[in-house]
């Protein structure tokens, strides 16, 4: 990811796309990291005042771990406040780069606890190539479980475990997907959390085939299809094509027609946001369509002018997006 208007010149990532991602290739296949992917951030944003947060390991044996975010009036009310919504979030980064603890994210974390307002749980999982899928999804999975059992008394003291919610940015839009099958099949081992809904904001899919937006931003400056390239090369199972259901849900679906049964008998709501600015957007709009076709509860809210992974560095973008959340969570 790059940023125009960086005072750091970027990388340009048609130029030099592992540069771009902080890394280089070596001649084995395998790759060296160099440093953070630069990324644009505004330093003098001091968000302490909006939300207070916590982190805590979930598993220190993988260095798995979670920040709670909350909205900071929450500790200092005297009245007796309900609890609020459960989010809980996975970070982007084509399973490659980023943490929770990667700046751009903490806007939008701040966001979605104050517009909403709700208690945010960011989960930290393992990165590949180190670490390859399914592995981000066995972490955050284990996160379900973990955050069930309420490990912190922030969580059962404000958080409404029957009033729960997925959440993802590109990369973990596609872990919301893929962990959100998983949840509805095991939804009665993790009372008392009771999800209600998925939520995967310009979500990472692939394929082989390239689709028409992908071909059309072929030089995109954000999420050039070549940086996806290898974000999927390197993170989809060894031998894997970007044609894996990890990478490309239409193999999933097509392969088991009833792969939603179970989240339609639970009545559990989707919402999949896109621009037309991000390569992936006609892949986003694919997948809300053959979702509908099988009977999936699913809205995709698609916009004009954007581009991917705007709602984590603009936050007047952040903020519209906190608030397409909240009216989603209303209405539930």
């Amino acid at each position: 990811m790059s940023d125009q208007n960086s005072e750091t010149m970027p990388i340009d990532p048609n130029v030099d796309p592992y540069g771009c991602l902080g890394m280089v290739r070596n001649s084995d296949g395998s790759i060296t990291r160099l440093q953070e992917p630069l990324v644009p951030v505004d330093t003098s944003n001091d968000l302490s005042h909006l939300v207070f947060t916590k982190d805590i390991s979930i598993n220190s044996s993988k260095n798995t771990w979670a920040r709670i975010i909350l909205p900071r009036e929450l500790l200092h009310s005297t009245t007796n406040t309900p609890k609020l919504p459960l989010v809980i979030y996975f970070h982007g980064g084509g399973f490659i780069v980023a943490t929770v603890d990667t700046p751009i994210f903490q806007g939008l974390y701040a966001s979605i606890a104050n517009e909403i307002p709700a208690v945010v749980v960011s989960i930290e999982y393992r990165q590949a190539p180190e670490h390859r899928l399914p592995a981000a999804y066995d972490d955050c999975m284990e996160a379900l479980h973990w955050i069930k059992t309420k490990p912190d008394e922030l969580l059962s003291n404000h958080a409404d475990f029957s009033k729960c919610f997925l959440m993802g940015t590109s990369a973990g839009g596609n872990v919301v997907y893929h962990v959100g099958l998983r949840a509805a099949e095991s939804w009665d081992n993790l009372k008392p959390l009771e999800i209600k809904g998925l939520i995967l904001n310009q979500p990472f899919f692939g394929g082989i085939e390239r689709t028409q937006s992908e071909v059309r931003l072929v030089n995109d400056n954000m999420l050039p299809p070549i940086i996806s390239d290898i974000m999927w090369d390197l993170g989809l199972p060894e031998g894997a094509d970007r044609d894996h259901e990890y990478s490309n849900p239409m193999v999933g679906i097509e392969s088991n027609p009833k792969l939603f049964d179970q989240v339609k008998l639970l009545g559990w709501k989707m919402l999949v946001t896109g621009c037309d600015g991000d390569p992936l957007i006609d892949r986003q709009v694919d997948l809300v369509r053959v979702l509908k076709e099988l009977g999936v509860q699913v809205e995709g809210s698609f916009t004009q002018g954007a581009y991917h992974g705007s709602e984590v560095v603009d936050p007047l973008k952040a903020k519209e997006f906190s608030l397409l959340v909240k009216e989603l969570i209303s209405h539930l």
